[in-house]
């Protein structure tokens, strides 16, 4: 594939990317957007319908792990990269959900500030920042003579 096309749907899923978190309170059901902006810790947790929730989370971490192993495909072009990418995402989705539905039927009792950047790795791209620099030193490494 083309250098250029390459960075033209690279760009293009970046693009996606954002409109995803643009569009987020049109897209998605999330209560707690609201409820972790203004002042939860004095406020009393909203009224959440838990699994409606997770199809909603569930729904867009997909979208976002698609982009994120697109992204990845588009720069390395390895396919042992997608492979690890998709394994670790999906692996990563099934231990920070189960971990956040306790968490949120629990009603946070236990704290505010776990189930908040649980929900921060579910919800946004934060896989993509850091497998794109791992990926890119194993790249470097391989490259480098011993």
């Amino acid at each position: 594939m083309k250098k250029q096309v390459r960075v033209i749907l690279i760009l293009f899923l970046l693009a996606l990317l954002v409109l995803i978190r643009a569009f987020e309170n049109e897209l998605f059901y999330d209560p707690l957007i609201t409820y972790f902006q203004n002042d939860y810790l004095y406020a009393n947790m909203p009224r959440v319908d838990v699994w409606k929730l997770v199809v909603d989370i569930l729904y867009r971490y997909t979208l976002n792990s698609l982009l994120t192993i697109g992204i990845i495909y588009l720069v390395f072009e390895k396919k042992k990269y997608v492979k690890f990418a998709g394994f670790f995402l999906l692996l990563a989705f099934v231990l920070l959900i189960i971990v956040f539905t306790f968490l949120l039927r629990e009603e946070f009792r236990y704290g505010y500030l776990f189930p908040f950047y649980i929900r921060r790795f579910l919800i946004h791209p934060l896989f993509l920042v850091l497998l794109f620099p791992a990926f890119y030193y194993q790249k470097l490494a391989k490259n480098t003579p011993s």
